[in-house]
C-alpha cells in the first residue's frame, strides 16, 4: 500500500473549456474552472488542493487547452511545468484521458492514475480520500477500470446512473462491485424508479485505473484513437512532438470516455461512496453547495471594492467584483455582474443560461462569449 501511493500513484486533472451555464462569469477565454466560487479559490484550485491530499505536486498532471496553459501555471505554480499537457483543440475526455495516461505511462509503466474533472465540488474529504485510495488499490489488483459511484440522495435528472451487479471482493473492508450497465440521464419518473429499485449510483466520472489498463481499453474499443496515441508516443521527447500532437488531434474522434470505453467494457468495477459531491454545472448548483447567510443568500465577492446591500432579499446568489449591488424585495434569483454583462434569472431557470449563450452566438454577439 505504501509502495503504491508513494511510488506509482498519480492524479490527472482534466481542465478543458466549457461552462456555458455559468455565463457571464464563465467565458471562452476564462472558463468556469478558473473562476472563484469557494473560500477565495477557483474551482480548479480547489481541485488541486483535493489532489494534494493524495499525492505530491510532482505526481499531479493537468490536461488542458493550449489557451489555458498560462492560467493553469498562474493558479497552480507548484505543479511542474512539464506536467501540464497542452491539447491543441478539445476532443472530449477519451482523448484527454488517453494522452494523459500516455505521458504518465512513459515515465512510470506501473502507474495507477485517478482522474478528476476540474469543475467538481467535494465535501467530507476524509470519505473522499478513503474512496479514492480504495479505488486505487482495487485498480492495482489487475486489469480493471474502477469508478466511484455516489449513493443517490434524490432522483437527480441531471446525472447519469450506474447499475451495480454482484460483489467482486472487499478492499479496505469496503465492498467492490461489478458494474452491470450505465444509464443515461433519466426523466423524473425513471430516476424515482431507479432509487426505489436500489443498486444504482450517480456516475461521478471519478475513474481510477492502471495506465496500461486504460491504454489497453482504448486500443480495444477506440482503435483509431489508439493509433493516434501510438503516433504521439513515438514522437515524445523529439522535435516532432508538438507537430505530431497537432496532426493527431485534427483527426481524433470527439468522444467521451463513457461512450467510447466505459459503456462497452466488461471489466468495470464500482466503489460505492457517500461523500457530498457536485458537478458545478450551473448557478443553481453553485448556490446549493455554497455557504449561505442568515437570509439564505450566497454572496460571492471575487475582487475589487464592490459591496452588496440586500433588503428583504432571500435565497439569492449574487456574484460580482467592483460594483455596488443593491436589491429590494426579491427571492430566489441569480444575479451575476461582470464588466460587460449582467445576468438576472430565477434559480429554477439556471439551466436555461446555456440556451441564452447559444442565442448570443447565433446573433453574432461573440464579444460577450
Amino acid at each position: 500500500m505504501e509502495d503504491l501511493f508513494e511510488k506509482h500513484f498519480y492524479v490527472i486533472i482534466l481542465c478543458g473549456g466549457g461552462g456555458k451555464r455559468l455565463w457571464p462569469r464563465s467565458r471562452v477565454k476564462t472558463p468556469k474552472q478558473f473562476i472563484k466560487l469557494f473560500k477565495g479559490k477557483t474551482i480548479f484550485q480547489d481541485t488541486v488542493s483535493r489532489s494534494r491530499i493524495l499525492v505530491p505536486y510532482p505526481k499531479i498532471f493537468v490536461v488542458t487547452n493550449y489557451d489555458y496553459v498560462d492560467e493553469v501555471r498562474e493558479q497552480a505554480p507548484s505543479i511542474p511545468r512539464e506536467n501540464i499537457i497542452a491539447e491543441p483543440q478539445a476532443k472530449n475526455t477519451a482523448m484527454a484521458i488517453g494522452i494523459g495516461a500516455l505521458y504518465i505511462h512513459k515515465i512510470d509503466p506501473l502507474a495507477v492514475i485517478t482522474n478528476f474533472a476540474s469543475d467538481h465540488h467535494v465535501e467530507n474529504l476524509r470519505k473522499f480520500e478513503r474512496a479514492v485510495k480504495t479505488a486505487a488499490v482495487t485498480a492495482n489488483l489487475g486489469d480493471f477500470l474502477v469508478t466511484i459511484g455516489i449513493k443517490p440522495t434524490f432522483p437527480h435528472t441531471g446525472m447519469g446512473y450506474i447499475k451495480s451487479s454482484h460483489l467482486f471482493k472487499k478492499v479496505n473492508n469496503e465492498g467492490i462491485f461489478k458494474v452491470e450497465k450505465f444509464i443515461e440521464k433519466p426523466n423524473v419518473t425513471t430516476a424515482e424508479e431507479l432509487l426505489s429499485e436500489g443498486g444504482y449510483f450517480w456516475n461521478s466520472n471519478l475513474y481510477t485505473w492502471r495506465a496500461d489498463s486504460i491504454l489497453r481499453a482504448i486500443d480495444k474499443y477506440l482503435p483509431k484513437l489508439s493509433a493516434g496515441l501510438g503516433k504521439i508516443r513515438e514522437s515524445l521527447g523529439t522535435k516532432k512532438e508538438e507537430g505530431v500532437i497537432k496532426m493527431v488531434y485534427e483527426e481524433a474522434e470527439d468522444i467521451s470516455i463513457d461512450y467510447g470505453v466505459s459503456e462497452k467494457a466488461n471489466n468495470i468495477l464500482l466503489v460505492p461512496a457517500d461523500f457530498p459531491w457536485s458537478d458545478i454545472g450551473d448557478w443553481k448548483v453553485a448556490y446549493d453547495v455554497s455557504k449561505k447567510d442568515k437570509e439564505g443568500n450566497v454572496v460571492i465577492f471575487e475582487k475589487g471594492k464592490g459591496e452588496f446591500v440586500g433588503i428583504e432579499t432571500k435565497n439569492c446568489l449574487v456574484h460580482f467584483s467592483d460594483e455596488l449591488i443593491a436589491t429590494i424585495g426579491v427571492e430566489d434569483l441569480i444575479i451575476v455582474d461582470t464588466k460587460d454583462a449582467l445576468l438576472v434569472c430565477r434559480k429554477d431557470k439556471a439551466q436555461g443560461v446555456k440556451k441564452l449563450v447559444n442565442f448570443l452566438k447565433e446573433k453574432g454577439k461573440l464579444e460577450y462569449l
